[in-house]
């Protein structure tokens, strides 16, 4: 079915993961049992992993901008694992990018390998650079907090015709007026903020059903996460985390079918330890009363390489935007996000959502 054309705005440990990722898939023999390995499905609507193409990129780091996108995803401060460092040599060259609100002030204080150094290069023109590139969509990788940047970029999409999957929680496939915006355009938009494929948060979504169909009221619950990549380093300065928590926060607690005050769900990063490097430690709690208002509690210890953990989902959701693109739908498309995303336009159970998602790849159009 040809290829789907990705650009990719922050070269950084994800687009790493997921760039290694379409190679380790492509590089798998036909029926080799690894293939649907950490995937939706191997084939998903006609297209493989290997279908993706990578046609432009963007990001502000000296280390990166005008480097050959197979040196630029290897380069500090990226940390995450090299499961597939047998790149080949892509025709692609990283350019440079508007800074705006990319970069957290706090990130200055570290030493070079943790922190983001802005490249002396004046900004392309992304619409430009998007279209001359014939990409299909544009992948937004920056980091949290980059509230201008992420509009900068979807507007350079609404510019040049180019659909946005949005993987960061600034809000704009969950917000009226750019679903509006790019539905106008007849543009596919695919977010808020991915999932990981077994994360904290999909593991916390899942627990939090099981008490609800189990009859449990739940009293309160946390979630508290640990790491070493330069998004826990980012995070640090909380004036950036808000749409993170309120992402995080609100993927569980739409589970919930019962009120519960703010103060008992507590739901968001808590800390950088600098050598953890890309891996990412969850603890939980749920406390909850069962039958007889007996109390009864859950405690819970994940640890995941951040990043792989989620590329496989985005694998997936890129597919889904180029299967829209297909289709002629624009607009924000309903199951992908509800599935793929922390913070859809609408939340559904991840089992509807899963379901909606498989009507969706073998429909005529989005329902």
């Amino acid at each position: 079915m040809g290829k789907i054309r990705i650009a990719i705005a922050g070269v950084g440990n994800c687009a790493s993961s997921l760039i290694q990722g379409i190679e380790y898939y492509k590089s798998l023999p036909e029926g080799d049992p690894g293939t649907s390995t950490g995937l939706m499905h191997h084939n998903l609507g006609g297209y493989l992993p290997g279908d993706i193409e990578v046609v432009a990129a963007f990001d502000i780091d000296v280390r990166k901008v005008n480097k050959p996108l197979k040196e630029a995803v290897f380069a500090k401060p990226n940390c995450t694992k090299a499961f597939f460092p047998d790149l080949p040599d892509y025709a692609v060259r990283v350019r440079m990018g508007e800074v705006l609100d990319g970069i957290a002030p706090h990130m200055a204080d570290y030493p070079d390998d943790r922190k983001f150094i802005p490249a002396d290069e004046e900004a392309c023109d992304v619409a430009t650079v998007l279209r001359d590139s014939g990409a299909d969509m544009l992948l937004n990788y920056l980091p949290v907090g980059s509230e201008k940047a992420t509009r900068h970029y979807a507007d350079a999409c609404l510019e040049a015709g180019v659909a946005l999957v949005n993987c960061i929680p600034v809000f704009i496939a969950s917000d009226d007026e750019w679903i509006q915006r790019f539905e106008e355009k007849g543009i596919p938009l695919v977010g808020d903020d991915i999932k990981a494929q077994v994360g904290a948060t999909i593991i916390h979504r899942t627990l939090t059903k099981l008490f609800m169909d189990r009859g449990v009221n739940i009293k309160s619950t946390y979630q508290l996460n640990v790491g070493g990549n330069t998004d826990f380093l980012n995070m640090l300065n909380h004036s950036r985390l808000k749409s993170k928590k309120i992402s995080k926060t609100e993927a569980v607690h739409s589970q919930i079918t019962h009120q519960m005050g703010d103060d008992n769900i507590h739901i968001g990063p808590s800390d950088y330890v600098p050598w953890m490097c890309d891996n990412k430690v969850c603890f939980l709690r749920i406390e909850g009363q069962g039958f007889g208002d007996v109390p009864m509690n859950v405690e819970l210890r994940l640890s995941v390489e951040d990043s792989p953990n989620s590329a496989g989902v985005v694998i997936d959701a890129v597919r889904c935007c180029k299967i829209a693109r297909d289709r002629g739908i624009g607009g924000a498309l309903l199951s992908p996000s509800a599935y793929f995303m922390k913070h859809p336009k609408v939340q559904f159970s991840d089992e509807q959502a899963r379901e909606m998602v498989e009507e969706f790849i073998g429909s005529i159009r989005e329902r």
